[in-house]
């Protein structure tokens, strides 16, 4: 081949190939510019390109398509050839692009030209206005060119391949490109005396060869170097893209990663948007407006969040940015898209703040006394939502070293209830939480990373905590610090993976975990986590993550309103004994504890657990003895926290009650009902009822308890205490047999092996141990002693001889949706139906309370929106989800029928029946 600046004169006698069908390129050939046989890719694609008369992206552009088309031209067998060596051109008849008599049929399998061919061609155009020469010349445009191969195909008939169609836009339609006349805004053609020459004779218009001549091939060298540039310039583009796609649209770059890789841990999780609150009101229940921000701020010693509390201020959210500045994680508006409450910095503010945090709210009248001004204060300085606490006066447990203040989470940040309702937040204090701690736990993590390795980040961050002026040593100190928290949650999280994927469950399954989601919490599992595995692990004690288990029975947040005169708080009615229970929350909401050997072993179970702030707690709670009122006359009654009133004064007329409809479900409750949930707290009947038992000077609520066998619901939640097995280090010496001897308990409470026992047993005891090391160190008289005990309530397990769960009174029940301990169950109206119609699923995060149906309104294949968690009974595989059973605690017994496990009662009539019984139920 010659190179074209040195292009001979056209010489005819330069032999093609017959087996070479494209017109073009058999010009190619006889012009000279490309060799008969085999011809590299970049020569032809370079050539093709400098003939189409394009430049920049469009010449970049026909160089791709030509390179395309060129390596399959001679078929799938040939593609490695073509790669390495380049076209056959004398190898094309026959090939994938070669139509076989379905196209013009103007060249023959022999070479020779068919003149009719070219004359049936010109059949199909019009004269055109030659714009070089200004006579009229046949031709065809776009159009007549494709009904011209619409005919040939036609003409073919069956002989016509379903994919020529494709084939005949890289043929006539290229050709007119390239040799057509015309500019390219008017009317373009191709010129039959352009294409009788080209076929005849193998020569192009002179415009093609200047074309070509005026452009040189590029050397193999030039060549490398201009794909280096443009393959350099795509990555660093593709990278640019992938930048914007995170920064801006995290959520749909999520989505499409693969839900388990690395790759998907390294965004921010999907957070629901949360809607303009046109107004707030916090229900009244029996509290001060002190008291109510007392608690949701007061400390209980936790220091649930990895970093201090100064540093968590510090923290930006887990954002990428490319213009500005992401948010600080602290914000409460971004908090408040995990289901947290906004809470102000303090109540002693205007009455315009209060009012916009519902502190200030217009049916108010008179402010009981407060409580809370003789404990403690609680600061919110930084305006962190309800549940957020500064634990302040930190000292290492082991070390006796004094600590950077912490942050954790209190009694407030899961007891705390909200419901929404166009656009109008109603807030209760006990109710169920409908936060998602787990999205919350990954946030604080990733913005720890981000903080450590996305650019300019730590700079902020350091300027914060130390100040702007802070030396480069101090930096790298502190960088240092934050650097071997976030290794520690890394390898925490592995360690998490790694034991659980070894492990099974009691029944034989293997164990993983199931989604908490908005609303829910594996609270007991989570506990024993921390205390029998994290809390060893940063104590130094190694080899006990073998302890770890999976989060697989999350529960709703109970209601605690009046819990305190219950003998049994939990679902699952485990623990009587009330410090105990609070302790062993504030142990897994990460108080610091000392289990190290290391040190004198006087310093062995110290905490910084406030006991002394959780009796406080559960003393506001509590309130007075109902059963010691000041006027006998008035029968007894509840004091401390009180259920929320279904809040009809402020919500419109959908909420208004409906008297007749009240009267008819209160028959139904006591059919139905008051069996197990006893009769309403504000009856005689509920205050002579035979389940209260006596308890020191006073009395306790032994609520019913229903076998698991009977109830049928979820049984996860039940067993985990009873089925659950720990081991602990020798040097503790956790003898749950000191549990007989302290509380003179009357079923059995030693573990049959020294270190290994069952999780309730242990934790029964481990608690016991911090609690009694804490009024040790704090040298609290024995009469406070007895007091912050309460020694009438025993830290004993519970008598009953197998699973059961706890029916406690429906006070306040509209207000701790979605249902059954669990939570799935939606609404109040869908508890009432035969469980087996229940939904199977639903979405939970930021949704309007349905004030018909009592709870969260259910669609049919409703799709849960951005950020939003799924309740699911079964997963993708069709197989229920551990601890997501939606069965049990049913109503479908029919006339005549015997009693079943999980059936509780009769099916109701009808809807009209089931909606009598939901409207008694809002007035309790």
């Amino acid at each position: 081949m010659h190179h074209p600046a040195s292009k001979p004169p056209f010489d005819p006698s330069i032999p093609v190939s017959p087996n070479n069908p494209c017109p073009f390129l058999r010009g190619l050939v006889g012009e000279g510019f490309v060799d008969g046989g085999t011809v590299p890719l970049n020569t032809l694609s370079q050539t093709i390109a400098n003939a189409s008369g394009e430049t920049g992206l469009k010449k970049v552009s026909a160089r791709i398509q030509v390179r395309g088309v060129a390596l399959i031209a001679n078929g799938i067998g040939h593609i490695l050839k073509s790669i390495w060596s380049g076209a056959q051109l004398d190898a094309l008849r026959g090939g994938p692009l070669d139509k076989r008599g379905a196209g013009s049929r103007i060249l023959g399998v022999d070479g020779k030209v068919n003149e009719d061919e070219i004359a049936r061609l010109a059949s199909f155009g019009r004269a055109y206005t030659d714009p070089n020469t200004g006579g009229s010349e046949p031709g065809l445009n776009a159009a007549e060119i494709k009904t011209f191969m619409r005919d040939n195909l036609k003409r073919a008939g069956s002989a016509a391949r379903w994919y020529y169609p494709l084939l005949m836009k890289f043929e006539w339609p290229i050709l007119l490109k390239i040799m057509g006349k015309g500019k390219q805004d008017e009317e373009r053609y191709l010129s039959v005396a352009d294409v009788r020459t080209l076929f005849e004779e193998r020569k192009f218009p002179e415009r093609i060869n200047q074309r070509i001549l005026s452009q040189p091939l590029l050397s193999a060298c030039q060549l490398r170097f201009r794909w280096a540039v443009a393959v350099t310039a795509l990555v660093i583009g593709l990278g640019l893209v992938a930048l914007v796609a995170v920064a801006e649209f995290p959520n749909q770059v999520r989505a499409v990663l693969p839900q388990k890789g690395v790759l998907v841990n390294l965004l921010p999780p999907p957070l629901p948007a949360v809607p303009e609150t046109k107004a707030a009101y916090w229900l009244e229940q029996n509290w001060s407006l002190k008291d109510r921000h007392w608690f949701h701020h007061a400390s209980q010693g936790t220091a649930t969040f990895p970093v201090p509390y100064e540093w968590f201020v510090a923290l930006e959210q887990p954002q990428l940015r490319l213009f500005s500045k992401p948010g600080m994680i602290k914000d409460s508006a971004y908090l408040e898209r995990f289901g947290f409450i906004p809470s102000p910095q303090t109540i002693q503010v205007d009455t315009a703040t209060l009012r916009r945090f519902g502190y200030a709210n217009v049916y108010e009248t008179t402010q009981v006394s407060d409580r809370s001004t003789r404990w403690t204060p609680a600061e919110n300085v930084d305006g962190l939502p309800v549940g957020f606490a500064r634990m302040t006066g930190v000292v290492d447990p082991a070390t006796g070293r004094r600590e950077e203040d912490k942050i954790g989470l209190t009694c407030a940040a899961c007891h705390t209830g909200q419901i929404h309702y166009q656009g109008v937040d109603v807030r209760f204090d006990g109710g169920a939480a409908m936060t998602d701690l787990k999205k919350l736990e990954l946030a604080t993590g990733l913005s720890i990373a981000y903080t450590l390795y996305v650019p300019f980040r730590f700079q902020r961050f350091a300027d914060r905590v130390l100040g702007p002026e802070a030396s480069k040593a101090d930096r790298a100190a502190l960088k240092q610090k934050l650097g071997a928290t976030g290794n520690f949650l890394i390898d925490w999280a592995k360690n998490y993976e790694k034991t659980i994927e070894g492990k099974k469950t009691w029944d034989g399954k293997q164990q993983q975990d199931t989604e908490e989601g908005f609303g829910r919490l594996d609270a007991l599992n989570r506990i024993g986590n921390q205390v029998f595995s994290q809390d060893l692990a940063m104590s130094g004690i190694k080899g006990f993550e073998k302890n770890l288990h999976a989060q697989d029975a999350p529960v709703s947040y109970p209601a605690i309103w009046t819990v305190p005169w219950f003998k049994f708080a939990q679902y699952d009615a485990s623990i009587e004994q009330p410090l105990i229970r609070n302790a062993g929350e504030a142990l897994g909401v990460t108080a610091l504890l000392n289990l190290s050997d290391a040190y004198p072993e006087d310093r062995l179970w110290r905490s910084s657990v406030n006991i002394r702030t959780l009796g406080w707690i559960e003393d506001m709670l509590r309130g007075p003895d109902p059963f010691k009122a000041a006027d006998p006359s008035s029968g007894p009654k509840f004091g401390g926290l009180l259920a929320p009133k279904w809040p009809s004064q402020i919500l419109g007329d959908a909420w208004k009650l409906k008297p007749d409809r009240v009267e008819r479900g209160r028959a139904i409750y006591t059919e139905m009902c008051s069996g197990c949930h006893l009769p309403a707290i504000d009856t005689p009947a509920f205050w002579s009822s035979k389940h209260w038992e006596p308890n020191g000077d006073s009395k306790v609520l032994n609520a019913v308890t229903i076998p698991l066998d009977e109830i049928k619901t979820d049984p996860e939640q039940s067993l985990v205490l009873s089925k659950r097995i720990v081991d602990v280090p020798g040097f503790l010496k956790v003898n749950t047999a000191d549990l007989q001897k302290w509380w003179q308990c009357e079923v059995p409470t030693a573990s049959t092996s020294p270190n290994e026992m069952v999780y309730a047993l242990g934790l029964m005891t481990v608690v016991d141990l911090v609690a009694r090391k804490w009024m040790d160190d704090e040298k609290i008289p024995a009469a406070e002693q007895a007091q912050i005990w309460n020694l009438a309530r025993k830290n004993c397990l519970n008598p009953a001889p197998d699973p059961r769960y706890r029916a406690r009174p429906l006070n306040g029940i509209w207000a701790t949706a979605p249902y059954l301990h669990n939570g799935s169950v939606p609404s109040l109206y869908w508890l009432l139906k035969p469980a087996g119609e229940r939904p199977q699923k639903f979405c939970m995060g930021r949704r309007d309370y349905d004030p018909d149906t009592v709870g969260f309104a259910v669609t049919a294949n409703d799709r849960c929106k951005t950020g939003e968690t799924e309740f699911s009974a079964t997963g993708s595989d069709g197989k229920p989800i551990q601890g997501n059973s939606v069965l049990g605690h049913s109503f479908e017994l029919r006339e005549g029928e015997p009693k079943r496990p999980g059936v509780i009662g009769r099916m109701f009539k009808d809807d009209a029946e089931r909606y009598d019984l939901i409207e008694y139920l809002k007035t309790l």
